[in-house]
């Protein structure tokens, strides 16, 4: 079992623009003055540079071009919808904003089955949005693949019941706790816990100060210092800046690479650079229109490939 894989899916965006269905609780995302036009050629070319950039350190990306129909502004970001697990099997999950429904594709798994992967089964969770009730994969759990932990902070994108089902499935230890931030004063549930915390191979990045309950921030400190992780500290602006929206993965020659955008990476101290690089190198590119407009960064792009290979 490894935490980090060398192979990722990135979907490339047909419609990117800011998406009204997920701004209802989605506190990061922001609205521009910017024409759809220059939102959406914006949007091309970061993603454009973020897969040129990890091909560059040797990481394998499978892109796949989204459709332009149907309407599906929020494509960019797959690992809410699926996960790809090293025993073959692969989990689809159900999405709170109806739009994002759309971005299902069967044939987004044979095109990771043509690039020499192997699917053995599927779980599929998507039944579970009939009774409104959601799991946005990777979004709303943050894995810790070597030690089973799986790690979600509840939300309207989290449901606990569900959430215990995906560990029982995938044989996970769930550690369950309330994330939130200040909104106009209120405090409000994070919509995704990988906005607020990301865990690598030998430490994790979270921000601890949007777990009000203390037993709760308690646990969860627990169970990563029993995992052996350095917890690196971001306070609740950082995790404005997508700084806790980070995913590890391996390039060339096994290398480790921290990826986040250059927001997140500016909004880092010094020390906080020193104790990352103490562990892995750091690959940083700007996703300004992404953010801003879509309220997700780096590690939402990104949707991990851990299948075994085709025999």
């Amino acid at each position: 079992m490894s935490q980090i894989t060398n192979t990722v899916l990135m979907i490339r965006p047909a419609n990117f623009r800011m998406n009204e269905q997920t701004a209802i609780n989605n506190y990061f995302q922001e609205t521009t003055q910017d024409s759809a036009e220059e939102i959406a050629n914006r949007a091309f070319d970061e993603f454009d540079e973020f897969v040129q950039k990890l091909k560059m350190i040797g990481v394998n990306v499978i892109v796949v071009q989204d459709t332009t129909a149907p309407d599906t502004p929020d494509a960019v970001f797959p690992n809410n919808w699926i996960s790809f697990h090293e025993n073959g099997e692969v989990g689809v999950y159900p999405m709170f904003a109806e739009n994002r429904r759309l971005e299902r594709r069967e044939d987004v798994l044979s095109i990771v089955e043509s690039n020499g992967f192997a699917i053995n089964d599927i779980v599929d969770y998507t039944e579970a949005e009939d009774e409104k009730l959601f799991l946005e994969g990777t979004g709303s759990i943050v894995l810790d693949r070597v030690n089973h932990k799986a790690y979600c902070a509840l939300s309207d994108r989290a449901d606990e019941e569900l959430f215990i089902e995906f560990c029982e499935d995938f044989e996970y230890f769930p550690v369950v706790f309330s994330a939130y931030q200040t909104v106009e004063n209120i405090r409000k549930p994070i919509y995704h816990t990988n906005v607020m915390m990301a865990i690598a191979e030998t430490f994790a990045v979270i921000c601890l100060d949007a777990i009000d309950d203390k037993k709760e921030k308690k646990e969860v400190v627990k169970h990563l210092k029993e995992s052996g992780k350095e917890i690196i500290a971001i306070t609740e602006a950082q995790m404005h800046q997508f700084a806790g929206n980070m995913l590890q993965v391996m390039g060339s020659d096994n290398r480790p690479f921290l990826v986040m955008s250059t927001t997140a990476y500016k909004s880092l101290n010094q020390e906080q650079i020193t104790t990352i690089e103490k562990h892995s190198k750091i690959l940083h590119t700007n996703l300004e229109t992404i953010e801003t407009c879509g309220g997700g960064s780096a590690r939402c792009m990104l949707a991990e490939v851990f299948l075994p290979k085709e025999v």
